[in-house]
């Protein structure tokens, strides 16, 4: 007998996209451990690792991992007579394209769609009314999926976008979990507490240091002393644990900042370098802005990480938006000439890497008429 449920939602997974991408376009890696990121120029580069294969991830290479800690793994593995891995600085225009198409396949598949990032979405698929069925189209997707690309992906179908993004997780790589109503409790409680989305490093430490270790003791608590350890967010853990979650699966929602950021090859100080580099960086971020219809924006900001990994960021609001290239390079400019000198650098430390991040976007609607994509682009004199 089947069950019938008033919302169906599931999350699709790419598996390693990156790295599967690249597999799939030359067949030569395949079967072979992958990592995708900077150069790791034999243990020295710069950067960190975009992602792994599962056969690299079993030598304990994953996602922002420094490329020179990655490079060092891998040739631990291959002392100890491992394939050797092979490193990969990726394409990411080809990857837009390939998530594409995949996108255009989950979203005519669905009541309701919403992308999450460059691999992974959610589906509303309320309609098809049983587990059951969900399951099945679930099945469908996954061929459609290889098929079409090549690749394979794991999907979790669950009752929300919580517990079905737990779930799409579950059984990776080409799984499928279907979690109804009725077994969410038992599907979280065994599970690490750090499963539960927001919980990273920081709050996982926390949580040990009171005896929380699992999604079964998070529940055990209650709801004041969550609040008391953790404030408001307490009280979405609080219903996290419980596999409650009311978040709409939507596409309507706004883009809070566009940024970009550069780690050098080597540690430097020199001024002329660092700031055509910013010089650089401003450009591309602006171009960003135009390719994504946004007109004007309200805030600068500018991070700086030092050679002893300290990471300052600096922000200035100027009094009104900015709208072109050149406003957005003076303020870059206010912001980080004063990490060239004894201002915000009185050790006069050489700098490992800067970011540039324009955020408090209005888009070309919003800002009026009068400002098109040309105009915004042209220099002003």
């Amino acid at each position: 007998m089947t069950e019938l449920a008033t919302r169906i939602v599931m999350h699709v997974d790419m598996d390693a996209f990156y790295a599967a991408v690249e597999e799939r376009q030359n067949p030569e890696l395949r079967g072979k451990p992958v990592v995708v990121g900077a150069d790791p120029k034999d243990g020295h580069g710069r950067g960190v690792v975009t992602t792994a294969n599962y056969l690299a991830r079993r030598y304990g290479i994953g996602s922002a991992m420094p490329i020179s800690r990655a490079w060092r793994a891998a040739e631990g593995a291959r002392r100890r007579g491992e394939p050797a891995a092979i490193f990969v600085l990726g394409d990411h225009a080809l990857y837009r394209t390939v998530s594409g198409r995949i996108m255009n396949v989950l979203e005519s598949r669905s009541d309701l769609f919403q992308q999450a990032s460059i691999d992974e979405a959610y589906l509303d698929v309320s309609s098809l009314n049983t587990f059951e069925t969900a399951a099945h189209l679930a099945r469908e997707i996954k061929e459609e999926i290889a098929a079409r690309e090549g690749l394979t992906c794991s999907v979790g179908v669950a009752p929300n976008k919580l517990v079905a993004k737990i779930a799409s997780d579950f059984q990776k790589p080409d799984g499928l979990t279907v979690i109804r109503p009725d077994a969410v409790q038992e599907f979280l409680d065994p599970m690490p507490a750090r499963v539960i989305p927001g919980i990273g490093p920081k709050a996982d430490a926390l949580l040990r240091g009171r005896g929380v270790t699992t999604v079964r003791d998070l529940r055990a608590v209650p709801l004041d002393e969550l609040t008391a350890w953790l404030g408001r967010w307490g009280a979405g853990l609080y219903a996290s644990a419980r596999g409650i979650s009311d978040d709409p699966v939507s596409n309507d929602w706004e883009r809070k900042s566009i940024g970009e950021q550069e780690t050098f090859e080597r540690d430097t100080l020199e001024a002329g370098f660092i700031v055509d580099r910013a010089k650089a960086l401003t450009s591309h971020v602006f171009r960003g802005l135009i390719a994504n219809q946004f007109a004007e924006f309200r805030t600068v900001s500018v991070t700086v990480r030092f050679s002893n990994f300290t990471t300052l960021t600096r922000s200035h609001t100027p009094k009104q938006p900015i709208k072109s290239a050149d406003d957005m390079w003076i303020e870059v400019m206010a912001l980080l000439l004063p990490f060239l000198d004894h201002r915000e650098n009185p050790k006069l430390r050489p700098i490992r890497l800067i970011g540039v991040r324009a955020e408090r976007l209005a888009r070309l609607e919003a800002a009026g008429d009068e400002t098109t994509k040309e105009d915004a682009l042209r220099p002003h004199r």
